[in-house]
């Protein structure tokens, strides 16, 4: 008779080699975080973008991925960029004035205009007939010379420069061009900016037409002399830099 059989000695029976029933359930939730993941992006990519939480989530995503991720922080070395060191600089209105003193003493249109130092800016005064016919605003020869000159040296400033037109107070003839001594006044502002700018003058000049309504701020001249400034044009150079 065989003796009972020691459970403690039977061979318990082996998984089939090659079987992976163990680890099935890993299978299913990789597919699972993976759903999740692209719902979640989709949700995201839906949704306003913003750069700094977008920079936020590649971080979070890649500190997860990879444990050894470490994010480089870009540190600034200096304060200044190249811009700070590149900007213009606006030129003092004295020295200027002292310089197109200088220039003007070469040409004889521009020994006719008149340098005025205000608080806030400078002046460069042309008495209306030594640039432009009556009731035009088409620039002779001699004033485009005059102005050529002039551009010459305001293309190497970088201060603020703006054109003001006037006029005088008188109607102007039917036959003109223009219909009124505002629409006079602003042709003969544009007149100069324009020609200003193809010197080389590289920002923007503001052109203003104030027709007559500062002719009660002239001086007391005589009647020629007086109706002669009332149709100047101010090239007006400011202390600041231009944009």
């Amino acid at each position: 008779m065989m003796p009972p059989a020691d459970p403690f000695l039977e061979p318990k029976p082996q998984a089939a080699s090659g079987s992976s029933d163990g680890w099935a359930w890993m299978v299913i939730f990789t597919d699972l975080i993976s759903l999740m993941l692209t719902f979640f992006v989709l949700l995201f990519s839906m949704s306003n973008l913003q750069l700094d939480r977008w920079e936020n989530l590649i971080d979070v995503l890649s500190r997860t991925l990879s444990p050894n991720y470490q994010r480089v922080e870009h540190v600034v070395s200096t304060r200044y960029n190249v811009g700070a060191f590149s900007r213009e600089r606006a030129i003092n209105l004295d020295y200027l004035a002292a310089v197109l003193g200088e220039s003007a003493s070469q040409n004889a249109v521009l020994a006719r205009a008149e340098l005025v130092r205000r608080e806030d800016r400078l002046l460069i005064v042309f008495p209306g007939d030594i640039l432009f016919p009556p009731d035009g605003a088409v620039l002779s020869d001699p004033a485009r010379q005059a102005l050529f000159v002039l551009g010459g040296v305001l293309r190497n400033v970088g201060n603020q420069i703006g054109v003001n037109g006037h006029a005088d107070p008188r109607p102007l003839t039917s036959s003109g061009s223009y219909e009124s001594n505002w629409e006079l006044s602003l042709a003969r502002a544009v007149a100069v900016a324009n020609l200003l700018k193809r010197v080389g003058y590289q920002k923007d000049i503001p052109a203003y037409g104030y027709a007559d309504s500062r002719y009660a701020e002239l001086p007391d001249l005589p009647r020629a002399e007086r109706m002669s400034l009332a149709r100047r044009v101010d090239i007006v150079v400011f202390p600041t830099v231009g944009e």
